[in-house]
C-alpha cells in the first residue's frame, strides 16, 4: 500500500529561487495516472504554470513592455540631452539616462583642431607680414642718400725735415682742413642714420690727412650740408717725399680723397630696414700758396 500510495502522485516540485537574486515565483504541479491503476482515467490535471496563470501577466508580454519603454526613455534622454523618468507596468520609477550626442572620440579631437586652426592663423598672418614688409623693403630700395662734395679748404700745409719714430730721417708733411659736403635725402616716409668711414686725402698711397663724419640723423626729404675736419701732423713721407714739387716757395700736392658714406633708414622700426652705400673718390691737387678752397667739378669725384 504504500507503495501504491506512493504511485498514484508523484509529485514533482520547483524550488523558488533565491530571493536575493529573483522574484518568488509560485510552485507548480504535475499529475499523471498512477501505474497500478486499471480503472482507465488517462486523465491528468495540470495546473497552469506561472507564464500563463492569469494572476500573473504574461512574463513575455512584462518584458516586451519593461523594454519598449527603456528604449523609448533612452531616445527622449539622447536627443533632450536630460532623462525623463518613467514609471514601468509595476509602478517602479526607472532611472534617468544621460546619453552624450557624439563620441568620446569627437570630444578628444576638438582641441587639436582648434590648436591646428590657431597655428595655422599663426603661420598665416606671419606670411602674410613677411610678405608685406618684403613689398616696402623692395620699394624703399632705391632711396640712397644723394651726396656732392663741394669744397676743400686748406688752411696749414707745409713740409720740414724730420725723423720717424725708429729715428730713420725723412721729410715730414703737416696739414689741417676743412672739408664740406651736401647730403640729400630723398625718402617720403623714413629719416636716415648717417656715418662715414675714415675720410683719408691720400698722397702716394700714403694718407696725409685724416678725418671722420660723425653720425647724425637725417630727417625725411631734407637737405644737409656738413663739415669734416681732415688733419695730419708731421707724417713721414719716406721716399714719396723726393717727388714732391716746390717752386718759389709754392708747393704743390697731388692728392686722392677717398671715403666711403653709409645711411640707414628704418623703415618699419628695426623689423624693415634699408642699408646704403656710396664710395667716394675725388682728384686734386693741393697748393701751399693758394687762399681759396678747392671746389670740386662733379668729373672731379666719382660715386659709386
Amino acid at each position: 500500500m504504500m507503495l501504491s500510495a506512493k504511485s498514484e502522485s508523484d509529485i514533482t516540485s520547483l524550488a523558488p529561487s533565491s530571493p536575493s537574486r529573483s522574484p518568488k515565483r509560485p510552485v507548480y504541479y504535475v499529475q499523471s495516472p498512477s501505474r497500478d491503476s486499471h480503472d482507465g482515467d488517462k486523465s491528468s490535471s495540470m495546473q497552469p504554470s506561472p507564464m500563463e496563470s492569469p494572476s500573473h501577466p504574461s512574463f513575455g508580454r512584462h518584458s516586451r513592455n519593461s523594454s519598449a519603454s527603456r528604449f523609448s526613455g533612452i531616445f527622449r534622454s539622447s536627443s533632450g540631452r536630460k532623462g525623463s523618468k518613467r514609471r514601468n507596468d509595476k509602478g517602479w520609477p526607472e532611472c534617468n539616462v544621460i546619453l552624450e550626442e557624439g563620441s568620446y572620440g569627437e570630444l578628444e579631437d576638438k582641441p587639436l583642431t582648434r590648436r591646428f586652426q590657431a597655428l595655422m592663423a599663426l603661420m598665416g598672418f606671419i606670411v602674410l607680414f613677411s610678405v608685406f614688409c618684403l613689398i616696402i623693403w623692395g620699394a624703399s630700395r632705391p632711396y640712397k642718400a644723394e651726396i656732392i662734395v663741394k669744397s676743400l679748404e686748406v688752411n696749414n700745409l707745409y713740409v720740414g725735415e724730420g725723423s720717424d719714430f725708429s729715428g730713420v730721417p725723412t721729410k715730414m708733411l703737416t696739414m689741417n682742413g676743412s672739408l664740406r659736403m651736401s647730403i640729400y635725402n630723398p625718402a617720403i616716409t623714413f629719416g636716415i642714420h648717417v656715418s662715414s668711414s675714415p675720410i683719408n686725402l691720400i698722397y702716394s698711397q700714403i694718407p696725409i690727412a685724416t678725418g671722420q663724419l660723425k653720425k647724425y640723423y637725417q630727417p625725411r626729404k631734407s637737405s644737409r650740408t656738413v663739415s669734416v675736419i681732415l688733419e695730419g701732423t708731421k707724417i713721414p713721407l719716406y721716399g714719396a717725399g723726393s717727388s714732391l714739387v716746390v717752386s718759389q716757395n709754392s708747393l704743390q700736392v697731388p692728392s686722392t680723397l677717398k671715403f666711403e658714406i653709409q645711411s640707414r633708414g628704418d623703415v618699419v622700426g628695426k623689423l624693415v630696414r634699408t642699408r646704403h652705400r656710396r664710395v667716394i673718390s675725388c682728384s686734386l691737387v693741393i697748393d701751399s700758396t693758394s687762399t681759396k678752397p678747392i671746389k670740386f667739378k662733379k668729373t672731379s669725384c666719382t660715386y659709386e
